[in-house]
């Protein structure tokens, strides 16, 4: 006669992982009760991994409570508890839960560990705050903590988004020393600071030693470099790099033909935009709002509004949502052809979608209505303007006076 299997607090750990890495949040609550129902006191290692997994699915606020409820039981948090729960907020967007838990982390007596400094350095780095990101890396050696490829690349994206890319070359020396070897996220990284700053003999040289050093260059470094060059108008090298990609097995992505299309416009060949586009659809790639965004401020700079109007008129079909830059591209267009009707219709419409008209899309459609001899409905725009919070210069009050005057 075969025993049978007997459960253990153990046993249920594991199956509360599995729950978790599922995604069935649920079953694993469930599991956790029934524990504690058979007499059982899960332990901390199991309280972590239910909080993990709320955080990774979202449910931040179910999270909270079990890392209150383990204060309740007695339980103390350990590093990968206060972790786990800090990069939850910070996922969130909850940035002050995120830092205030950090100092209770640390107010307890618990130690950060990698994962903990690579969580609060990378926040610090998306905010900007180069100086405490630095503060927080030097703290880990003084702790004797090791910084690994994690920790560099972050540092090293913060500090290009700065644009300061000879820091984070020097940054990049001394990853090397403490003898770590720069990644592919690392080179690719470096190419877009280059690229974002105009350096592109940097930039190439950079991706000629990415391949020297045995990595295989991604879509993503193919995507940056291509966009360095089409910003740049180098238009044969742009060419040469599709060409060099897919000879390597890696087809364009909607990415990429954006970045193509965008290159085209910039150079005021609607034409050869719009076949990269065709070209596009071709292979089954679906635009997105950038593509749109691109092309229809392409239609509007050459004044081309009765296709840019289509455009726009056509992503509601791909059930997408026009972004503010569009329709304040799409309402500066109408404005330069004099349309105060539709401009108005626009911002309207903005307004109601919940997004504000930026200065110059009121300015510009105040500036008409007056042409127009319409300064009562410029007066209106210009409260809702003020009410949005947004400042009118005193030319905008000049013009609707003038037209005031005009109208008597």
């Amino acid at each position: 006669m075969k025993s049978r299997s007997v459960l253990d607090v153990y046993s249920f750990g594991i199956m509360i992982k599995g729950c978790c890495e599922l995604g069935d949040l649920n079953k694993g609550f469930q599991l956790l009760f029934q524990l504690e129902e058979m007499g059982w006191s899960p332990n901390v290692v199991i309280y972590t991994t239910l909080i993990d997994g709320c955080c990774k699915n979202g449910d931040i606020e179910r999270g909270q409570k079990l890392f209150c409820r383990m204060g309740e039981l007695g339980l103390i948090a350990n590093q990968y508890t206060y972790t786990v729960l800090i990069n939850g907020f910070f996922k969130k967007g909850l940035k002050k839960d995120g830092f205030e838990l950090y100092e209770k982390m640390k107010f307890n007596g618990v130690f950060p560990n990698l994962y903990t400094y690579n969580s609060m350095i990378n926040e610090y780095c998306s905010d900007g705050k180069m100086g405490r990101a630095f503060e927080l890396f030097d703290e880990m050696h003084e702790k004797g903590v090791a910084c690994n490829v994690v920790t560099y690349n972050t540092l090293i994206g913060g500090l290009c988004r700065e644009k300061k890319v000879l820091d984070s070359e020097k940054l990049v020396d001394r990853m090397k020393r403490d003898g770590l070897s720069p990644n592919l996220i690392t080179y690719n990284t470096l190419i877009d600071g280059f690229c974002n700053v105009g350096k592109l003999v940097k930039a190439t040289s950079l991706f000629d030693q990415l391949k020297s050093n045995g990595h295989s260059p991604s879509l993503v470094t193919y995507n940056v470099l291509i966009s360095g060059f089409s910003r740049a108008g180098n238009s044969t090298r742009v060419v040469d790099l599709v060409r060099e990609m897919e000879e390597r097995g890696i087809s364009p992505s909607q990415v990429t033909y954006t970045i193509l299309i965008d290159s085209f416009v910039r150079s005021d060949n609607m034409e050869k935009a719009f076949q990269i586009y065709s070209s596009m659809e071709k292979v089954g790639l679906v635009a997105d709002v950038y593509t749109y965004g691109v092309l229809i401020h392409g239609l509007c700079s050459e004044g081309n509004m009765k296709e840019a109007s289509k455009l726009f008129k056509s992503m509601n079909e791909m059930h997408l949502e026009p972004s503010d830059v569009i329709y304040n591209t799409m309402i500066n267009g109408y404005c330069k052809e004099g349309s105060s009707y539709r401009a108005l219709r626009l911002i309207t419409e903005m307004s109601e979608n919940g997004m504000v008209p930026n200065v110059a899309s009121y300015s510009s459609t105040i500036g008409v209505l007056c042409k127009d001899g319409k300064w009562k409905e410029a007066e209106v725009l210009l409260d809702e303007m003020i009410k949005s919070g947004l400042k009118p210069s005193v030319s905008i009050y000049n013009i609707i006076y003038k037209a005031k005057v005009g109208d008597t």
